[in-house]
């Protein structure tokens, strides 16, 4: 079986680790501050790691100040990680369709569900593929709304010359195993905004307060801190950041490949026509994090490619049809995109390691399965 993904690791990658996990601190030491300073020059924003991408979000929705009856605007085809960690906060989600095209959130369709109520709304980047954050700016002129960008598929990725991170009022990261790079289980939150930054970041650090020009009570010695408000224990541990130093130093030799492979797959489907691509997104230098195909009968195509040993995958059940949000979601109509977009969906193999072999099977293997 060619598996759908897999993590990349190298031999250096496994000596950075060794040595970490040799050192006196395998916890929280001196490489947790080296991977954010690299990681904050890499996105030109200030950035603070976790332990997950979905302890990101929940660090990012804590920082802007999601509550009890906030509305959050989000797409539905993502992990319901975007949607769960801004429900366990107070927030109602309000879902707002895709472009079937790309697989980002519609413009038209974010302006007709904001209201009065509206927090935060949540740009979730596809394949690599990232959002215009200034797009949406611009219909959010004047109100106090956050944007989030969810960018759990983009790290190393540009639109208009600017790397994603560095554009919203706070973006998201994951490092799960087969990300663009990886510390096993991970992520990050970056941010320019410094209250949305220290509040993000104390909350993932449970809460702790350890700056005596803050302190509420007097210092009872060198070893006071405070909890301000409650947090939870999301930090990331030195061995892996160890892990995330070492596969950021050559993060662009992985989107070259990536870039490699898409552009096989394009040249191989472009005569297709019962392939449909997914449509390239304007002034968008993307890493690709999947490569998705949409096809008839996606069912019988994906069984058949699963038999003949391609490790094929869908991304993603649409969060909106997911049991916990039945009696929230009133019509499926207004998401029919998402549903198209869904029920057509299979994601190829995309990472380093196929070979020329490899991809020849995989693209005999899609045509044999039509």
């Amino acid at each position: 079986m060619i598996p759908y993904a897999r993590q990349e690791i190298s031999e250096e990658d496994i000596q950075a680790v060794v040595k970490a996990l040799k050192s006196d601190l395998i916890t929280t030491g001196p490489l947790v501050n080296e991977f954010e300073e690299l990681l904050t020059d890499f996105v030109k924003c200030p950035t603070f790691v976790v332990n997950s991408g979905t302890a990101a979000l929940h660090a990012a929705y804590f920082g802007i100040g999601i509550t009890q009856g906030d509305e959050v605007i989000t797409p539905p085809n993502t992990f319901i990680a975007t949607q769960a960690t801004a429900a366990l906060l107070g927030a109602k989600i309000v879902f707002a369709d895709i472009d079937v095209e790309t697989g980002l959130i519609d413009i038209d369709c974010i302006k007709r569900a904001i209201t009065n109520k509206t927090k935060a709304i949540v740009l979730v980047d596809y394949a690599g593929q990232p959002c215009d954050v200034q797009a949406v700016r611009d219909i959010i002129a004047g109100r106090d709304i956050k944007i989030v960008q969810d960018s759990a598929h983009s790290l190393g990725s540009f639109i208009k010359g600017e790397p994603v991170g560095s554009q919203a009022d706070v973006t998201t990261f994951s490092f799960f195993a087969t990300k663009n790079i990886t510390t096993g289980e991970g992520g990050a939150v970056a941010t320019r905004d410094q209250q949305i930054f220290r509040r993000a970041r104390e909350f993932s650090r449970q809460g702790l307060v350890r700056d005596p020009s803050r302190f509420i009570y007097e210092a009872h010695g060198p070893w006071h801190q405070e909890v301000h408000e409650f947090g939870l224990n999301y930090r990331l541990t030195d061995f892996q950041c160890a892990l995330g130093i070492s596969q950021l130093s050559r993060i662009m030799k992985i989107k070259e490949t990536r870039e490699q492979i898409r552009v096989f797959y394009e040249t191989a489907f472009s005569v297709n026509p019962k392939i449909r691509r997914l449509k390239s997104v304007t002034g968008a230098d993307p890493i690709w994090h999947l490569y998705p195909i949409f096809v008839e009968d996606r069912e019988r195509v994906f069984r058949n490619l699963r038999e003949k040993g391609v490790g094929v995958q869908v991304n993603y059940f649409p969060a909106n049809q997911h049991p916990v949000f039945d009696k929230l979601v009133s019509s499926q109509d207004a998401l029919r995109n998402s549903d198209k977009f869904y029920r057509e969906e299979i994601s190829l193999p995309i990472y380093s390691g196929l070979t020329v072999d490899n991809l020849e099977f995989i693209v005999k293997q899609v045509e044999m399965a039509l």
